[in-house]
């Protein structure tokens, strides 16, 4: 397991002001260590595409009504279609927060939904459901939701909120979903030590800026 926390990885670089030459860099790390992706946002999917085009290993995960999850199904289903045709591989979504709290069910399983037919058969879907504005109850009515909507993955947080992943989401939302779906911590796992107690306790996927540091077991001070 430890050999392989790489793989896990997906290599994060999503704040506003990333320049071309951060992406750069990000993907070349991403290739050097071989992570299970680079995770960056929309604009940028088209030129990391084109780095990694010459390795199937690397795959490029963009992020979907980010950070907010307050746009429509529809525009996230265009977001969606967008970034795969420049080359995403895997798509990281926000669900609509609030709906979510005021019990609109329906609404947050037809917003994922959305996202789901959109990237079928062409990308994977993680669901975002940012465990630090929810109750327990509301995590795993998230994760139910992911699941009736088809998603592969559920991941906890957005890096952009009040709080990140914890072990304990981490091991709610397995509960939640079983063996069947992928379970995605980000934000605020900043060491090998911090990665390996989020796959002990279920993750099967690590969002995290520092790749590099936790593959080499250094401590980061990223916020995501």
């Amino acid at each position: 397991m430890t050999q392989n926390i790489a793989r896990m990885i997906d290599h994060t670089l999503l704040k506003a002001d990333a320049s071309k030459a951060e992406i750069i860099k990000l993907v070349e790390e991403a290739k050097e260590y071989s992570f299970a992706s680079v995770c960056v946002n929309p604009t940028w999917v088209k030129i990391a595409a084109e780095m990694l085009a010459d390795t199937k290993e690397v795959k490029v995960c963009t992020v979907i009504g980010f950070p907010l999850g307050a746009t429509t199904a529809e525009t996230k289903a265009f977001e969606t279609k967008n970034a795969i045709e420049n080359g995403a591989n895997e798509i990281d979504m926000v669900i609509n927060i609030a709906a979510l709290k005021d019990m609109q069910y329906d609404l947050v399983e037809a917003d994922i939904r959305a996202v789901v037919e959109a990237a079928q058969g062409k990308a994977l879907t993680k669901v975002i459901i940012e465990t630090c504005l929810l109750t327990n109850e509301e995590k795993v009515r998230a994760c139910e939701l992911s699941i009736l909507a088809g998603a592969d993955f559920v991941k906890t947080s957005t890096g952009f909120s009040n709080g990140g992943a914890t072990v304990a989401d981490i091991r709610l939302m397995r509960q939640t979903v079983g063996p069947e779906l992928g379970v995605k911590a980000s934000g605020g796992v900043r060491s090998r030590e911090d990665a390996l107690a989020m796959v002990e306790a279920g993750a099967t996927r690590i969002g995290a800026s520092c790749g590099v540091s936790i593959s080499k077991g250094e401590l980061s001070f990223s916020n995501y």
